[in-house]
């Protein structure tokens, strides 16, 4: 590790570096790929403009030294870049990597999830948000029925991954699904994550009166079900974890509007494309694979983020109000990577 870890200007380290590997996906989800405006001729990045596997290797290799220690792959849909398990062994023989872990829609899982798993991946979290046929299907905007993925999701975890699920819940739409979630997850182990709708990019319609929040969320749990708060596994996770009384199932939240957790933040991210944002609500990032294209070495680019890195003020969910909200261009979360 470098002798001096970086801290940002609100003193908080880079422990955790997000790396879109494509900015395509299957899915038209309406909080993050509405299909108004991702139509059937969007103009997606072309193959040359991604980071190659070897350039995101040795960008994580050079993050890693300064600090970073957990890798989650994201998108769009990764699953839909070909070759990722060769990405994953080439991230897991890093030293100083302690945990890789995806994000995934898990349309795909049946036929990844073996050569990932002898990869050395351990963990998904898979998105669902909705049991309802009619619903998740219209919220996927693909006609993709729940079914289909809760196999997914049981294939993964036969073949041995540590699984949890992620619900964006919002007011007006799918809100009725919180307790059938929470009763089907809770049967079977597996940690549900409710996610309060953000606004993530400019195009998906977000207001605070579509946010259902930790608490609305808590309320309804409670007519149902007893639960008691955990500790933090770490400073600087997201989820506030909860356990049902009387058996092992968690459940958690991530409360970027209601409950910011800027202060803790340590996450870094990397555009599909090579660009380094200090937080999902950027509207801008740091272009490093115009530095590798250009022939930069290793401490030019260690410098460069470690400069970012140092000068970063970024506290976006603390600051939210209708008139920044409406004021500010984001970056796309199928750019940038949830």
């Amino acid at each position: 590790m470098n002798a001096h870890p970086p801290l940002d200007q609100l003193r908080r380290p880079i422990h955790d570096l997000r790396i879109s590997v494509t900015d395509r996906c299957n899915f038209r989800c309406s909080y993050c790929m509405p299909k108004e405006v991702y139509g059937e001729d969007y103009a997606f990045l072309p193959t040359s403009e991604l980071l190659t596997f070897e350039e995101i290797h040795r960008l994580t290799r050079l993050f890693v030294s300064l600090g970073v220690s957990k890798i989650r792959l994201t998108g769009g849909e990764p699953l839909m870049r070909r070759g990722l398990p060769e990405l994953v062994a080439k991230i897991g023989f890093l030293n100083g990597v302690e945990d890789i872990g995806l994000t995934t829609n898990g349309v795909l899982l049946g036929q990844q999830a073996e050569p990932l798993y002898e990869a050395g991946l351990r963990r998904l979290n898979v998105s669902l948000d909705a049991l309802s046929p009619e619903l998740f299907g219209r919220m996927n905007g693909r006609g993709i029925k729940p079914g289909f993925i809760l196999k997914q999701i049981d294939h993964a975890i036969e073949t041995g991954f540590e699984v949890k699920v992620n619900m964006v819940v919002q007011r007006g739409l799918n809100e009725s699904e919180i307790l059938p979630m929470a009763r089907y997850f809770k049967e079977r182990n597996i940690t549900l994550r409710f996610i309060e709708f953000m606004d993530v990019g400019n195009d998906n319609g977000w207001s605070f009166e579509k946010v259902v929040t930790k608490k609305d969320i808590m309320e309804r749990l409670q007519s149902t079900f007893e639960l008691e708060a955990l500790d933090n596994n770490y400073f600087g996770e997201v989820a506030q974890r909860y356990r049902y009384k009387g058996c092992k199932a968690e459940v958690g939240f991530i409360t970027s509007v209601s409950e910011s957790f800027c202060s803790s933040c340590t996450r870094a991210r990397l555009s599909s494309d090579g660009k380094f944002y200090t937080c999902l609500f950027a509207s801008s990032g740091f272009d490093l694979r115009m530095m590798i294209r250009s022939g930069a070495d290793d401490q030019s680019l260690l410098e460069a983020i470690r400069n970012v890195w140092e000068q970063r003020t970024d506290r976006y969910s603390d600051d939210r109000t209708e008139q920044t909200v409406r004021n500010r261009s984001k970056i796309g979360m199928s750019y940038i990577g949830g």
